[in-house]
């Protein structure tokens, strides 16, 4: 009874330690960061909020993708681009200010900034995936990922027509299925269903495929999609490990999801060693065939399992946090992407017209790359990215202090009508006269060493999924909905859509 009747206030006591102990580091860096410097720091203008979660709140309230949102726009308005505040307990700058942005992300590695990932996202990513993986353990995690998705050998070449094959034959299914439905009344002239779970599936099946080779239609594909749902939802969330909060309820599907990727990397250990002891028999009955076979397994084409496989250096626990990291960066990317491009096509006649022109004649694909771009940079499906300063920094008068977090507003760019006419419009001509191709035109993938390594196969993806879709089907909103930031991109009612096939 003592105790029960004593836990307010050791509960008070505990915060009020935590919360000087916050403050004192973020004192000390400055301390640090000043003595280094030799005078008084000029930190960007700024406040931090509350004790402990400073603008967390403020700062990831959901908000139309196709803005800033209220929190950046107000501090622009009062502050400018590059001002200060605290995030998730860490003293931290953001900024929405173009140049300074594509310093920062191109600089890292060059001994100024580096990745850094929120603790609470590497919880359920996986310490040794993607996100939250720096320096030399990133590159080498990354090159695996190029090589796997692109590579100039004839095994990365095999892999890209594997996946066009598999995104052309997933893309057909969908829409077949969605020709079904109205030929069989399930989509009346009421009916609506969601497409941004339609592109979820679509771009769930074509990874799970290319990645570990698992079929839609099975059981243990039907378990992972189930327990993927359930660790997307604890991503956006408040990360609090408590019973019952999405947050717990990721880690633990994250462990499950681990296990049935796990299950697939057993069985090809094993079938891997099966095929090494019958190339050893090979060798003594036909020498000839035996290199042969040898040489089509070294150039690979498989999946993703059969080329980490080949790195005996890597860990279980590195080949399970890639397959995941991919898994995640190929679902969540493209499907919104998608998306996006039903959401802004709809109101967009004129676009819809010209892309089926053009697929129905044999001409250089241009009109599609101009949706895309336009789609990318409106839609905004990554509103910002994380680094953290490892040097004292200095940036037009300001000082950013070694250890401090650095969040990089790559939608500011899209947005801004200094770089872009009229940017809050939809207008894929713009393009004609804007570098399409340029890797400084847009930043939905991101740039420098972090560039997305599969941003080449998720505009494939869209541009094949767009393809079927102009030429089957006419389709409008069932009800009003627009795209959000949450902070991953989504619609709130799931952009629910009708359909009506196009006539023979």
């Amino acid at each position: 009874m003592h105790l029960f009747m004593a836990l307010p206030l050791l509960l008070l006591v505990s915060f009020l330690a935590i919360l000087a102990l916050n403050i004192f580091i973020v004192r000390c860096s400055h301390w640090n960061a000043a003595a280094h410097c030799g005078r008084p720091l000029r930190l960007p203008p700024g406040s931090s909020g509350w004790p402990l979660v400073g603008e967390t709140v403020s700062f990831m309230r959901p908000h139309s993708s196709a803005s800033l949102g209220d929190f950046i726009d107000r501090r622009i308005a009062k502050y400018g681009k590059i001002f200060r505040t605290s995030l998730l307990g860490k003293a931290t700058v953001v900024s929405a200010d173009a140049e300074f942005n594509r310093w920062v992300l191109q600089a890292e590695g060059q001994g100024l900034f580096a990745g850094s990932c929120p603790t609470s996202i590497a919880e359920i990513m996986g310490r040794q995936s993607m996100l939250a993986l720096v320096g030399d353990a990133h590159r080498e995690m990354r090159s695996i990922a190029v090589a796997f998705l692109g590579g100039g050998t004839s095994g990365g070449l095999r892999r890209r027509s594997r996946f066009f094959a598999t995104v052309e034959r997933q893309a057909a299914k969908v829409l077949d299925s969605w020709n079904d439905r109205v030929c069989h009344g399930s989509v009346g002239a009421a009916a609506s269903f969601s497409a941004h779970k339609e592109a979820k599936n679509f771009t769930f099946s074509v990874m799970v495929k290319h990645l570990i080779s698992m079929e839609e239609e099975t059981a243990e594909a039907k378990q992972l999609s189930k327990e993927y749902a359930t660790f997307m939802r604890g991503m956006a969330s408040l990360p609090l490990n408590l019973p019952g909060m999405a947050h717990r309820k990721a880690r633990k599907s994250r462990a499950k999801i681990l296990s049935l990727i796990g299950q697939k990397l057993d069985e090809r250990i094993k079938q891997k060693l099966q095929e090494k002891k019958l190339l050893k028999e090979a060798e003594k009955a036909d020498k000839a065939e035996a290199e042969k076979a040898a040489e089509e397994e070294e150039e690979g084409g498989g999946d993703l399992l059969d080329l980490v496989l080949k790195h005996q250096n890597l860990t279980r626990e590195q080949i399970l946090d890639l397959v995941l990291s991919m898994l995640f960066a190929g679902h969540e990317t493209s499907s919104a992407a998608i998306a996006l491009a039903i959401y802004f096509l709809q109101s967009s006649p004129k676009a819809v017209q010209q892309l089926r022109e053009e697929h129905t004649r044999i001409a250089k694909l241009r009109i599609v790359d101009e949706v895309i771009a336009e789609t990318l940079r409106l839609g905004n499906i990554v509103k910002f990215l994380h680094r953290r300063a490892i040097k004292n920094v200095q940036y037009k008068g300001y000082d950013i202090p070694c250890g401090w977090e650095l969040v990089p507003i790559i939608s500011a760019e899209h947005l801004d009508p200094s770089i872009y006419d009229d940017p809050q419009s939809y207008n894929p001509w713009r393009w004609q006269t804007l570098p399409v191709k340029s890797g400084n035109s847009l930043m939905s993938f991101g740039c420098g060493p972090r560039l997305c390594p599969g941003a080449e196969f998720g505009k494939l993806e869209m541009a094949v999924f767009l393809h079927h879709l102009v030429q089957r089907f006419h389709w409008e909103l069932a009800e009003h909905d627009f795209p959000v930031s949450l902070p991953f991109l989504g619609f709130p009612k799931g952009l629910p859509i009708k359909i009506r096939p196009i006539g023979p």
